[in-house]
Protein backbone atom coordinates (compact mmCIF):
# COMPACT_ATOMS: atom_id res chain seq x y z
CA UNK A 1 0.00 0.00 0.00
CA UNK A 2 1.18 3.48 -1.05
CA UNK A 3 2.00 5.90 1.35
CA UNK A 4 -0.61 8.57 1.29
CA UNK A 5 2.14 11.77 1.68
CA UNK A 6 4.11 9.83 -1.70
CA UNK A 7 4.08 11.66 -4.98
CA UNK A 8 2.07 10.19 -7.41
CA UNK A 9 5.03 10.78 -10.35
CA UNK A 10 7.08 8.53 -7.79
CA UNK A 11 4.68 6.03 -7.49
CA UNK A 12 3.54 6.07 -11.13
CA UNK A 13 7.81 5.44 -11.85
CA UNK A 14 8.28 2.87 -9.16
CA UNK A 15 5.35 1.07 -10.83
CA UNK A 16 6.33 1.52 -14.63
CA UNK A 17 9.62 0.21 -13.61
CA UNK A 18 8.82 -2.48 -11.44
CA UNK A 19 6.54 -3.45 -14.56
CA UNK A 20 8.95 -3.48 -17.19
CA UNK A 21 11.78 -5.22 -14.84
CA UNK A 22 9.51 -8.31 -14.55
CA UNK A 23 8.62 -7.93 -18.77
CA UNK A 24 12.80 -8.69 -18.91
CA UNK A 25 12.90 -11.09 -16.99
CA UNK A 26 10.37 -13.22 -18.06
CA UNK A 27 11.91 -12.84 -21.68
CA UNK A 28 13.33 -15.86 -22.94
CA UNK A 29 15.29 -14.21 -25.91
CA UNK A 30 18.89 -12.69 -24.53
CA UNK A 31 20.37 -9.71 -26.23
CA UNK A 32 23.89 -7.81 -26.09
CA UNK A 33 22.95 -5.01 -23.52
CA UNK A 34 20.25 -7.13 -21.86
CA UNK A 35 22.50 -6.48 -18.70
CA UNK A 36 22.79 -2.83 -19.30
CA UNK A 37 19.19 -2.24 -19.49
CA UNK A 38 18.47 -4.33 -16.00
CA UNK A 39 21.22 -2.28 -14.44
CA UNK A 40 19.46 1.24 -15.29
CA UNK A 41 16.32 -0.26 -14.14
CA UNK A 42 17.41 -1.30 -11.00
CA UNK A 43 19.63 2.56 -10.51
CA UNK A 44 15.82 3.87 -11.53
CA UNK A 45 13.97 1.79 -9.05
CA UNK A 46 16.42 2.61 -6.50
CA UNK A 47 15.87 6.60 -7.10
CA UNK A 48 12.34 5.89 -7.08
CA UNK A 49 12.86 4.32 -3.64
CA UNK A 50 14.16 7.17 -2.44
CA UNK A 51 12.14 10.15 -3.17
CA UNK A 52 11.60 12.31 -6.00
CA UNK A 53 14.68 11.46 -8.54
CA UNK A 54 16.73 14.03 -10.45
CA UNK A 55 15.39 14.70 -13.92
CA UNK A 56 18.80 14.96 -16.05
CA UNK A 57 19.39 11.18 -14.53
CA UNK A 58 15.98 9.73 -14.77
CA UNK A 59 16.79 11.12 -19.06
CA UNK A 60 20.14 9.61 -19.05
CA UNK A 61 18.78 6.08 -17.21
CA UNK A 62 15.59 6.18 -19.99
CA UNK A 63 18.32 6.36 -22.92
CA UNK A 64 20.35 3.86 -21.81
CA UNK A 65 17.46 1.53 -21.60
CA UNK A 66 16.14 2.49 -24.75
CA UNK A 67 19.25 1.81 -26.34
CA UNK A 68 19.99 -1.55 -24.55
CA UNK A 69 16.41 -2.82 -25.59
CA UNK A 70 16.18 -1.02 -28.72
CA UNK A 71 13.60 -3.39 -31.18
CA UNK A 72 12.83 -5.57 -28.42
CA UNK A 73 8.69 -4.97 -29.96
CA UNK A 74 7.87 -7.48 -26.81
CA UNK A 75 9.13 -4.91 -24.48
CA UNK A 76 7.78 -1.73 -26.60
CA UNK A 77 4.97 -1.19 -24.07
CA UNK A 78 6.93 -1.24 -20.65
CA UNK A 79 9.05 0.48 -22.31
CA UNK A 80 6.60 3.52 -23.48
CA UNK A 81 5.21 3.44 -19.42
CA UNK A 82 8.35 4.02 -17.99
CA UNK A 83 9.19 7.28 -20.65
CA UNK A 84 5.82 8.53 -20.00
CA UNK A 85 6.55 8.52 -16.35
CA UNK A 86 10.20 9.81 -16.65
CA UNK A 87 8.39 12.70 -18.85
CA UNK A 88 6.12 13.57 -16.18
CA UNK A 89 9.20 14.49 -14.08
CA UNK A 90 10.59 16.79 -17.01
CA UNK A 91 7.26 18.35 -17.52
CA UNK A 92 6.90 19.59 -13.57
CA UNK A 93 10.53 21.24 -14.27
CA UNK A 94 9.66 23.31 -17.24
CA UNK A 95 6.38 24.27 -15.97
Amino acid sequence: MADSDEDPKVAGLRTAVARLRRELAAHPVEFPDRGIAEDELAALAAMAAGGPPETPRLRRSLLLIAGAIGSVSALSRGLSEVREAVDLFAEQREG
